[in-house]
C-alpha cells in the first residue's frame, strides 16, 4: 500500500481544520498525533471528546448512518484493542465490502505512532455486510491485521462540514486494497 503526501487547495473549511493541528502539520499527511485532532480536521465535523464518544455526542447534530460515504467519519466503539475508540474519514470506496480511510494513530512509522496514513484499506468482515465489523490494514504487517474491530457506523459531515481536498492521493492503491482485502 503506497502513502503519499497529496496537497491541494485548501477550502476555508480545511484550513480552520488545520489551524487546530500542531503548528508544525502543514499539511493533514504531516499530522503526528492522536485520531481525534486529525479526524476533526479532516471531516470539517466539529465533534469533541474520546473517539469512542463520537456516535453518541453526534445524535442530533450530524446523520448517521451504516453506508459508507466519502468524507464521513467512520465511528469505532470502545473495545479491549481500541479503549478509547477510534475515528478515521472514508476517503474511497473501492467495492460494498472494500473501502479506504486516511487517519492517524494507528501503525507505526518509524518507530512510533501518531501519523496519518493516506488511503488505508479496510475490509468489511460483517456476516451482513453492514460495516459493523472490519478489518484495517496495518504498517507493522504490510496488509491487514488479524483483528476484527467493532464499528459503531458512520457521522456524515453536514453544513460548513467539508472533508479535506488530501483524504485521498490522485491515484491510490485500488490493487493492493483488492489483494489485502481477499488474501
Amino acid at each position: 500500500m503506497r502513502v503519499g503526501k497529496i496537497i491541494f487547495g485548501a477550502t476555508a473549511a480545511v484550513l480552520i481544520g488545520l489551524a487546530a493541528l500542531p503548528a508544525q502539520a502543514s499539511s493533514l499527511l504531516d499530522y503526528v498525533g492522536q485520531c481525534v485532532p486529525f479526524a476533526r480536521a479532516a471531516s470539517g465535523i466539529q465533534i469533541y471528546g474520546d473517539a469512542w464518544t463520537w456516535w453518541d455526542q453526534a445524535e442530533g447534530r450530524y446523520k448517521r448512518g451504516y453506508e459508507p460515504r466519502v468524507g464521513a467519519v467512520m465511528a469505532f466503539a470502545k473495545q479491549s484493542r481500541l479503549p478509547l475508540g477510534h475515528v478515521a474519514v472514508v476517503s474511497r470506496i473501492v467495492d460494498a465490502r472494500v473501502l479506504m480511510l486516511t487517519h492517524a494513530n494507528w501503525s507505526r512509522q518509524n518507530g512510533e505512532r501518531g501519523h496519518a496514513e493516506q488511503d488505508v484499506t479496510v475490509y468489511d468482515v460483517s456476516r451482513d455486510g453492514d460495516w459493523s465489523s472490519v478489518k484495517v490494514w496495518y504498517r507493522d504487517n504490510d496488509g491487514l491485521g488479524s483483528t476484527v474491530y467493532t464499528v459503531n457506523g458512520f457521522i456524515y459531515p453536514t453544513g460548513k462540514a467539508r472533508a479535506a481536498p488530501e483524504l485521498t492521493s490522485k491515484q491510490p492503491d485500488y490493487v493492493g486494497a483488492l489483494i489485502d482485502a481477499y488474501r
